[in-house]
């Protein structure tokens, strides 16, 4: 088990009224966020099976995924078991529960976005430490 605080300001600063660049291809990118308040990301996991997801997060808040492109797959610990959460194209879902994402279409063919608070606690563990 592993524990990661995020603290303000948590988030790179862009021009306002601009297209935000990000970097394809990489798991997780923060691209701007409101100090003290929220901030957003692009994830997009380079895990194409559930089977290589070695543990899952929880945050001490809730985080809203959005898919914008591709599949992508939460993997939700739910009680004593792990299920699978398919995203649908532009369905907002909350997520409060430990996970983790995978593209079942091959590394980083599915794009989230994600927005969560700019400051919060996170603890990671394996999926079975997560359902005993």
């Amino acid at each position: 088990m592993r524990h990661v605080q995020t603290r303000p300001p948590s988030f790179p600063e862009v021009e306002f009224d601009k297209p935000i660049p990000w970097p394809e291809g990489e798991r997780w990118n923060v691209v701007c966020g409101d100090p003290d308040h929220w901030r957003v990301g692009m994830y997009s996991p380079p895990e194409s099976s559930p089977d290589q997801l070695p543990e899952l997060e929880r945050h001490d808040c809730p985080e809203m995924f959005v898919l914008i492109r591709g599949n992508l797959t939460l993997l939700i610990a739910d009680g004593d078991r792990v299920r699978q959460q398919p995203l649908e194209l532009g369905v907002p879902v909350l997520v409060a529960a430990p996970h983790a994402g995978f593209c079942p279409d091959g590394p980083h063919t599915g794009v989230a976005l994600v927005v969560e608070r700019d400051s919060f606690d996170t603890e990671y563990r394996s999926p079975e430490d997560w359902t005993r």
